[in-house]
């Protein structure tokens, strides 16, 4: 088939290099384009990278729906989109300019999760599983009908970051099965729709929307399972801090948390009171087996339970374990993580 792929981010990587080996003719490669030329730090683009490598054409409309770029796609004569990672949301005018239509690889058990930010929500809701769904588009957002899915167990400490790449890695088949579904079609109707995929369930649809900076902040009068997983979630961005105040000083830092595991024991402590911990203490809690041996841990008492803190950014420096941390900024007597002035809400439950 005549394929044309549309992306910008790292998701769609794997997926295209899927594409690329499978036989089918990659025709052209539509990305984002650079909001300002002139700007120092430019965004990274990984879709837009890999088409140069392969000496592709690239193709970068402002808008995708717009009459110039429909009439793009449409000299193309592509029998297929696939989309994937791309910032755009495609309008049925524009989908009929392909045979088939298009196909979205979404990184989520759809129709759990649609929208910008599908793994992250996936950790934060506490799914047990995470997976990539390839849906057959239409005008509305992750809407269609589901052609191939993948599932996979979430790893105890495992981040948005971590989970990402491998949902990436386990979409790109989910792309290259629903690829060669469509091969066999000849037009796309209400009866070969039927065939092809799963209608979604309305009832359970979950909405992912993008996080802000400020969805990063922790408030410890929230369970230490629930900061756990904002942790988890907000990796690498927008990252999750809090101000940390050393007892009986002046001191205050702004830290990153990148690293936190809980427990659930019971603490008489205010929230946000930190002390550390060492490993005799950890391996009491069994928490070292949840994966990376941590030998100390800051611990902070929250509404439910202790949070444990095995790695942490200060402000304007590199990320580091909290034994490196511990060495030079200890928590001899203690300190508190300062609570925000209003109870920051849970995102979820």
């Amino acid at each position: 088939m005549r394929i044309v792929i549309m992306g910008t981010g790292p998701f769609a990587i794997p997926s295209c290099d899927r594409i690329l080996s499978s036989g089918h003719t990659v025709s052209l490669v539509v990305t984002r384009p650079v909001v300002d030329p002139a700007a120092k730090k430019q965004p990274v683009r990984p879709v837009f990278s890999w088409a140069v490598e392969h000496g592709l054409q690239v193709f970068e409309p402002p808008s995708i729906n717009s009459p110039e770029a429909i009439q793009r796609l449409k000299i193309e004569a592509a029998d297929l989109f696939f989309v994937c990672d791309y910032g755009q949301i495609l309008s049925a005018e524009c989908l009929n300019a392909s045979r088939l239509g298009g196909i979205n690889l979404h990184g989520s058990l759809l129709p759990r999760h649609r929208g910008a930010a599908p793994v992250q929500w996936t950790i934060l809701s506490g799914d047990p599983d995470a997976g990539a769904t390839v849906i057959l588009m239409n005008a509305k957002l992750d809407a269609g009908p589901a052609v191939s899915v993948v599932r996979t167990t979430i790893l105890p400490d495992e981040t948005s970051e971590h989970l990402e790449s491998r949902l990436a890695i386990l979409g790109a088949k989910c792309t290259e099965e629903a690829i060669e579904k469509l091969s066999a079609v000849s037009v796309i109707d209400s009866e070969t729709i039927a065939g092809l995929g799963v209608q979604q369930d309305r009832l359970l649809i979950t909405k992912a929307p993008r996080f802000s900076k400020q969805d990063g902040q922790l408030d410890f009068r929230l369970s230490a399972n629930y900061l756990v997983r904002l942790v988890r979630a907000c990796q690498p961005w927008p990252g999750t801090f809090a101000e940390l105040a050393w007892r009986g000083s002046d001191k205050k830092m702004r830290l990153l948390i990148r690293s936190a595991r809980a427990v659930e024991e019971s603490s008489a402590r205010p929230a946000g009171e930190a002390w550390q911990v060492t490993q005799s203490e950890l391996d009491s809690w069994k928490v070292n087996e949840l994966g990376e041996s941590w030998p100390q841990a800051i611990a902070v008492s929250t509404g439910n339970g202790l949070l444990l803190i095995g790695r942490v950014q200060p402000a304007g420096r590199r990320e580091m374990s909290v034994e490196e941390f511990l060495r030079g900024h200890a928590l001899t007597n203690g300190g508190t993580f300062v609570l925000p002035a209003s109870p920051v809400k849970q995102l979820v439950e």
